[in-house]
């Protein structure tokens, strides 16, 4: 599955990375997030309830962080293991000036097995893009900013 998006946030470049890189921030931002922490200098660790629409599994899992050039780029990989099987992605953002505002992009896939795929692809592909654009609009509302999907 693969998952794409671009956002305007009315703030600064160095805001929006200091955001995405704040582990109270992501917790407080990400639905059914139980608990995120850092772990190493490019890891973090997370426990986080998903919506899948008829059934909440809970996935316990890992964050890497690679390619990263500070408040500009990120290649974003994760795995995390629950009762319904396993599930990995990966996605690459950038960050770049627009004006006193950032453009965010993310290109992401993500795939998953065992019983998560028996509750159907477009279920949880949808599932999954709903999350994704829900988790940038409350960074944004997090931060105190307004941040506008645009098209890709």
């Amino acid at each position: 599955m693969d998952f794409s998006g671009r956002y305007r946030f009315s703030a600064s470049r160095h805001a929006v990375w200091m955001a995405l890189n704040d582990a109270a921030v992501l917790k407080a931002v990400i639905p059914g997030c139980e608990s995120i922490e850092w772990t190493g200098r490019s890891t973090l660790d997370l426990r986080i309830k998903v919506n899948l629409g008829i059934v909440h599994p809970v996935f316990s899992g890992e964050l890497e962080l690679a390619n990263v050039l500070p408040a500009a780029s990120y290649t974003l990989a994760g795995r995390g293991k629950g009762i319904l099987g396993l599930a990995h992605g990966a996605a690459d953002i950038t960050l770049a000036d627009d004006g006193a505002a950032t453009i965010l992009s993310f290109a992401a896939e993500g795939t998953a097995d065992g019983r998560i795929m028996q509750l159907g692809r477009k279920l949880v592909g949808n599932s999954a893009q709903k999350v994704i654009d829900g988790f940038f609009i409350r960074i944004g509302e997090e931060m105190g900013v307004a941040v506008t999907p645009l098209p890709n």
